[in-house]
């Protein structure tokens, strides 16, 4: 089973710096990533810099399309007005099918502020108390959505490219 997770960190530069932690931890084979991105958001900017992490990855990613779409949701469609509404309840239902649901996208939205930014991960065998231990200095929040195997395979086949 995939789970997807976010990392909140306090610091707009947390997110980036834990991507070789996250290296380090697939070596040691406390996680397996399947995809991975970063959303940074700096204090002063009306919106985070998002960025799929490739280097983690490998066979089995998702495409951009689902990073583009998730982060659509989490963070653009409030800034693109009610012209988009009916567009965004398209797209958030096609998200609650695949396990991404409202609440989880609410959560995200509302820790993750100017000033912080987050890894988003979607990842098989977490020991997660290994991985919240091993990340810089400590202060990664984490928000976490599971994904069953029908889910996954429905996540997989939506966004495959």
């Amino acid at each position: 089973m995939a789970t997807l997770t976010v990392w909140k960190f306090d610091t707009p530069q947390g997110a980036a710096d834990a991507e070789s932690t996250l290296l380090q931890l697939q070596k040691q084979e406390l996680i397996k990533v399947l995809d991975a991105a970063v959303a940074a958001w700096p204090e002063g900017e009306k919106k985070p810099k998002t960025r799929q992490l490739h280097d983690l990855t490998g066979l089995g990613a998702l495409s951009g399309t689902f990073w583009g779409m998730l982060f659509g949701l989490i963070f653009f469609m409030p800034l693109l007005g009610a012209a988009v509404g009916a567009a965004a309840g398209a797209l958030g239902g096609r998200m609650a099918d695949v396990g991404i649901d409202d609440d989880f996208i609410d959560s995200v939205k509302s820790q993750v502020t100017p000033g912080t930014s987050a890894l988003f991960l979607l990842s098989q065998d977490a020991v997660v108390e290994r991985v919240r231990a091993a990340f810089p200095s400590g202060h990664a929040q984490l928000i976490e959505s599971n994904l069953n195997a029908e889910q996954e395979a429905k996540l997989r086949e939506v966004f495959a490219e």
